[in-house]
């Protein structure tokens, strides 16, 4: 496939290289500029894509080898395609999960024809940073470079050094030198960084970091690049609207957000109405058909989630009267008799007799294979039925009676108890796996049929 120059991917020589603070800088300094900047995120990340979608003041989409053949990841491309297209890689740009890095961030640059942009952790470093970059070069050939951003640069004297080595040993071409400042830094917390919807102070970060980027890296070459051909050949999916009778409630506040968009997109192109729902301010469920509680950090929130102690009666007696409902990871949480975390306790929703425990380390983390149990709720796919997700999280259940039903058989991971997960209540679901609605598992439609015979 030509290289079509209006698109790059950011990637690193290993992960914690600050490509997401680099991204989200040269989003927000090239939206200033007038440009239209669509963002991507490789493989499947929630926190990263809300600060480079808050920055482009657009939605970012996931491009995902474990959910998407590549096919859809190609559409997923071309159908967002703006005046530039940004895509941050996960990890390191040749890692993967097998020997030949089929789901590398290189393999990504392969499939769409994406040049490189390395970004560069130059800390405590000067001359060894030649044979690194020689290496990244010679290792895959096919790979075009659009040149380096030298990051965490320590002053003057560090970034002189390293120019003369990169234009003496090689032939990259230098895009810009970031400066080590406490500015250009994301706050993290035991499951990454801090997502953008929890910030408050977001919006002046994405600020600081922007003007960081614009004083030190050259804009003028992505300039160029929104002057390049752009393919537009791409078709939008059908909207099928076979559902425009059913109202669908999701969460969306401080405590969860973890959806992903062309998701929400897929609600909305099946007919659904989609109505938001904070379960910190509003006090009682809306009229609504189904709920869906997505991901997110309620052990952050849970002091407010237990003050609003009304919504959460409202949520327990929806789903005693049988609203069918879907709820995953920090959903889960929420739906638990409460959350222990930092020696403090806070009750929940209660309507799933377990207690969410919050643990040092991670419980579950990374792709995870599911196998459907005859227990499944939803329509469409009868036992025996595998698709892949993921899983991260720090928590654990303590869970009181093992007489539970379980919509999945957990092949790898870890799920609830490592062998199973998504507990079975009355019509809800809930699960620690993040599902994502592809051709390997229409979800959605699954869950909006079961939606459908419940109120009918």
């Amino acid at each position: 496939m030509p290289v079509v120059m209006t698109k790059a991917l950011i990637s690193a020589a290993h992960k914690s290289s600050g490509k997401t603070c680099v991204a989200t800088g040269l989003i927000a300094a090239l939206s200033e500029r007038g440009l239209q900047i669509q963002p991507f995120k490789k493989g499947p990340d929630y926190i990263d894509p809300k600060w480079l979608s808050k920055a482009a003041d657009r939605p970012c989409f996931n491009l995902d080898f474990n959910t998407q053949s590549d096919g859809e990841i190609i559409q997923t491309f071309d159908t967002h395609s703006a005046d530039i297209n940004l895509i941050e890689g996960n990890k390191g740009l040749y890692d993967g999960v097998d020997l030949e890095g089929a789901n590398s961030n290189a393999a990504l640059a392969h499939l769409l024809g994406t040049p490189i942009i390395l970004v560069l952790d130059c800390e405590g470093t000067t001359r060894g940073i030649a044979p690194l970059l020689l290496g990244y070069k010679s290792f895959d050939p096919g790979i075009n470079f659009l040149g380096v951003i030298l990051n965490k640069v320590g002053g003057a004297r560090h970034e002189s050094k390293l120019r003369r080595v990169v234009e003496h040993y090689t032939d990259f071409s230098i895009l810009g030198c970031v400066p080590k400042c406490t500015e250009m830094h994301l706050q993290e917390r035991h499951l990454g960084l801090k997502p953008a919807n929890e910030d408050s102070y977001a919006e002046k970060k994405i600020e600081e970091i922007k003007n960081i980027i614009q004083d030190s890296v050259s804009l003028d070459i992505f300039t160029e690049l929104s002057k390049q051909p752009r393919n537009t050949t791409s078709t939008k999916p059908e909207q099928k609207q076979e559902y425009q009778d059913l109202k669908i409630g999701y969460t969306l506040d401080e405590s969860f957000g973890f959806y992903y968009p062309d998701d929400i997109e897929v609600f909305s192109r099946h007919g659904a109405e989609l109505v938001m729902i904070d379960t910190i301010r509003d006090s009682s469920l809306p009229d609504i058909d189904a709920l869906f509680i997505g991901g997110g950090f309620p052990e952050t929130q849970m002091h407010k989630l237990q003050a609003n102690a009304e919504f959460r009666q409202s949520i327990k007696d929806a789903i005693n009267a049988g609203m069918p409902t879907y709820a995953e990871c920090g959903g889960l949480m929420y739906l638990t008799n409460s959350i222990t975390w930092n020696d403090d306790t806070c009750e929940m929703v209660g309507i799933l007799d377990a207690e969410t425990i919050m643990c040092d380390k991670p419980q579950g983390r990374g792709y995870v294979e599911l196998e459907t149990t005859d227990g499944m709720l939803w329509p469409q796919h009868s036992s025996g039925f595998s698709f892949s997700a993921h899983e991260f999280h720090y928590s654990m259940l303590n869970m009181s009676s093992p007489d539970w039903r379980y919509a999945y058989k957990v092949k790898r991971g870890q799920g609830i108890d490592g062998n199973n997960d998504g507990l079975i209540y009355k019509n809800l679901l809930a699960s620690y796996c993040h599902l994502r609605d592809t051709s390997r598992f229409h979800w959605i439609n699954s869950f909006l049929e079961f939606v459908k015979t419940c109120k009918n």
